[in-house]
């Protein structure tokens, strides 16, 4: 396929193209029709749910309210009424709106706090906020606030009102693929380069996105959906292009035809993407283990996008490489490869540097990087999930002022409160019992229709308080049960409250099922018990890690300041099986890349320390790099203006910072030096019933360990020669490596004194002879090699290296 794709490069491009323009054209045609659909079966608060949708149908649209405050004097003033009262008219004169229940109305006196300095009026829309046109909230917004003097302050405060804070639809996204986009140019050093992987990602969310807003028709797709989709897109759809990009670079570096370099590479790393791509939607996918229909939404945006990245990642990326050829090296690399030839195979710099040292420290190594995970893991000990609200908005958003003030006028907990339903029975009994329970501040009741009665309770904490939850259990298993009323207590604060406890008893069999689920994945892969149950701890402890970093920061407050965030407050109670699936996938995509490396190493060396240090130099860079592109593209979205979207932002950017530089790099090649070759065991009964999956093809057969000297009875053989300049000297210290069609190195020697050399060479095929030597320029030469021993003299001249038999 991958040379389908490069050969027939325009017609795969005009495929993506159309895809790309249908999808907008039919999105933007059809709307979005996102719904946030928090309730849980078998819940008490979705009983009470079902019962007011049951007798209160009209109550459907989103109400928001209008907040006024006088510095001296009253609400009731002449002066304060003449300014209010008309804008209140005006904005219930506005289409799209239901209902304005002004607090200078007959019935209205409740609606003025005691000391009568504060006020409300509830806007009722005829929509639900995702369906009220920005443009009328703005109305809304702008008539209220004309009204403003000295001395009286206007603010605004519900779902809409939320709606038009909001930064502009993709600031995040732009920042993010900005971000990215300097990292790659500094790894790559060419224009062309850097933007392969950009366009690929764009193209992915690009489709992503606009499917998901047309499946937003016919099944319930939640609000925060697209964002975590462009969270999770970008991420991966950078990262899958960004391994084959660098595995394309260095087949060319190394010798190889632009297209050759290109079917290798999506052969090889384009493997390990397929595979990286399906655990993290089998990881998503354990979302549905749940059972909540609020993240079925979630599963099917965040999958369809990764799906659409690998597919872009394995079509379009080869024709974009078919269209650039040479191009995709940068302008100093393709004079150095013209006049010096091919780079030499081994790994140099600082990551093979790196890399020793890690083989020659893994203690120490090993138990640094778990003190430092365990130290940033202890947060994570005092974790509380709940709900976010316009009380964790910024001081500046007049949603947050709005909070503040009726928490001022009214108490904490009119923010927050709680609808006792009650289904037939004495109500008035029950508002009697409620009214002298500990830890209510007002209760009413609201006329009966259809033999159901709300009672509206006012609670004195504040809906994140601890205190609020405890209040709810009280009336749930003391009051209510006590009273003999069939009752149910329902709300805001109680479905949330609901959702933390649902998250709390389920989320032991999630994490189980996607553990288990990577571990048989890593096993068949890798014919390993040892390296999954590695990758299964650590994905752990960067669980652990990260959500520890997620506490200090969103529920102890530490930095809220300085990266310009909210309130602190608990954490939002569906994000932890969100970013435990995302964190996941992201996690084995680091542990395949790495340990495909290390295993296609020991398959054909059966040396653990070499596999484990050569497979650390060559993917420990692009690992890193990859990395830092996610940790940009999750930090940007801060900038979201979603409070939900800022958590995942922040979790994923540190836990992709841990898993990276930490895990991946230090603690996991550490403790595979220690385990030694106990890391590949595989019960012998075990392998013969597994299926094969191989992530990274084995480009020859080696049935034994590398060998300077082949057995006589063996498959393999051998190069011989000798190494000399024009005049016929022979030339010692000469370094000839021989390499696979894929790049891989096989074997690497030194000429002696007398100019001759000997590699080994597997089996017959053909081969790539790289030559470098102190005082000439490098060349390499591909060579046949049948059955027999070839015999190969090398004459190094300024200009070129040729074969003289």
């Amino acid at each position: 396929m991958a040379r389908w794709c490069y050969r027939h490069r325009l017609v795969v491009l005009l495929l993506w193209v159309g895809a790309l323009f249908g999808l907008g054209f039919a999105g933007s045609a059809a709307g979005t029709n996102y719904a946030d659909t928090f309730t849980l079966p078998n819940t008490d608060s979705t009983r009470a749910y079902d019962l007011m949708e049951k007798a209160f149908p009209e109550r459907s649209g989103d109400t928001d309210t209008v907040v006024w405050k006088v510095d001296d004097g009253s609400v009731r003033d002449a002066s304060v009424r003449s300014r209010i009262a008309p804008a209140l008219e005006e904005i219930g004169r506005m289409k799209g709106v239901g209902d304005v229940s002004s607090p200078y109305a007959a019935q209205g006196a409740t609606q003025i706090s005691e000391n009568g300095r504060i006020a409300y009026a509830q806007v009722t829309f005829t929509e639900q906020a995702n369906g009220v046109p920005k443009e009328l909230v703005q109305d809304v917004v702008d008539t209220s606030q004309d009204a403003e003097r000295a001395g009286l302050q206007v603010e605004l405060g519900g779902q809409a009102i939320t709606r038009i804070q909001e930064p502009p639809t993709g600031i995040a996204e732009m920042v993010g693929i900005m971000a990215a986009a300097v990292v790659l140019f500094l790894a790559f050093g060419s224009l062309f380069a850097m933007l392969l992987p950009l366009i690929v990602a764009i193209a992915a969310l690009g489709t992503g996105l606009m499917a998901t807003s047309l499946l937003s028709h016919v099944t319930d797709v939640p609000e925060v959906a697209p964002l975590l989709g462009s969270l999770i897109g970008l991420g991966v759809g950078i990262d899958y292009a960004l391994f084959i990009v660098t595995r394309h670079r260095r087949g060319i570096l190394r010798g190889m035809k632009p297209e050759e370099s290109a079917v290798t590479a999506l052969n090889t790393s384009g493997r390990a993407v397929l595979f990286a791509g399906g655990t993290v939607c089998i990881a998503l996918a354990g979302m549905l283990v749940m059972n909540m229909r609020f993240l079925d939404g979630v599963v099917v945006a965040t999958s369809l996008t990764v799906v659409l990245s690998v597919l872009a990642a394995t079509t379009l990326l080869p024709a974009l490489l078919g269209l650039l050829g040479m191009r995709v090296l940068s302008r100093k690399q393709r004079r150095r490869l013209a006049a010096t030839g091919p780079e030499p195979a081994e790994a140099s710099g600082l990551a093979a540097r790196w890399s020793s040292y890690v083989q020659k420290r893994p203690r120490s190594i090993a138990a640094g990087a778990l003190v430092v995970m365990v130290i940033l893991a202890l947060p994570v000990l005092s974790i509380r999930l709940g709900a976010t609200d316009q009380g964790n908005h910024k001081d500046s958003t007049t949603t947050r002022q709005a909070y503040d003030l009726l928490a001022e006028g009214f108490g904490p907990g009119f923010n927050g409160p709680l609808q006792v339903v009650v289904d037939g029975g004495d109500a008035a009994a029950l508002v009697s019992t409620i009214r002298s329970t500990e830890g209510v501040a007002q209760v009413a009741a609201a006329p009966p229709s259809q033999g159901v009665t709300v009672i509206q309770v006012v609670p004195t904490t504040s809906p994140q308080s601890e205190k609020t939850d405890q209040l709810i259990d009280r009336l749930r298993d003391d009051v209510i049960p006590e009273s003999g009323t069939e009752a149910h207590v329902g709300g805001v604060t109680a479905v949330f409250k609901d959702f933390a406890a649902v998250t709390g008893d389920r989320l032991p069999y999630f994490v189980a099922a996607i553990i288990t689920l990577g571990f048989l994945l890593l096993m068949v892969a890798f014919r390993s018990l040892v390296v999954p149950l590695t990758a299964a701890l650590m994905n752990l402890i960067a669980a652990a890690a990260s959500f520890g970093v997620l506490v200090a920061i969103f529920q102890w407050g530490w930095g809220t300041g300085l990266l310009g965030l909210g309130k602190e407050g608990p954490i939002t109670a569906f994000l932890p099986v969100i970013m435990l699936s995302l964190l996941f996938g992201l996690s084995m995509d680091y542990q395949v890349f790495l340990v495909s490396r290390m295993h296609e190493e020991w398959v054909h060396t059966k040396d653990n320390a070499r596999a484990v240090r050569v497979g650390l130099a060559e993917t420990s860079r692009v690992i890193n790099c990859a990395a830092l592109i996610m940790i940009c593209v999750f930090s940007a979205f801060v900038l979201s203006g979603d409070m939900e979207g800022a958590m995942a932002g922040i979790g994923l950017a540190a836990a992709v910072a841990l898993d990276a530089f930490i895990l991946r790099t230090a603690l996991v090649p550490a403790a595979m030096h220690l385990l030694g070759n106990s890391n590949w065991w595989l019960p012998a009964g075990l392998e013969k019933r597994l299926p094969h999956l191989a992530v990274e093809p084995r480009e020859e057969e080696v049935s034994e360990p590398h060998a300077r000297v082949p057995d006589a009875d063996g498959g393999s053989t051998v190069i011989h020669g000798f190494v000399r300049t024009p005049d016929g000297a022979p030339v010692e210290g000469a370094a000839l490596t021989l390499l696979s069609k894929g790049g891989r190195q096989l074997d690497r020697v030194t000429s002696l004194a007398d100019g001759s050399y000997i590699v080994s060479v597997p089996s017959a095929g053909s081969y790539l002879l790289a030559v470098t030597a102190a005082e000439h320029p490098s060349r390499a030469r591909h060579v046949m090699v049948g059955a027999e021993p070839l015999v190969y003299d090398v004459e190094l001249a300024e200009d070129e290296v040729d074969a003289v038999n």
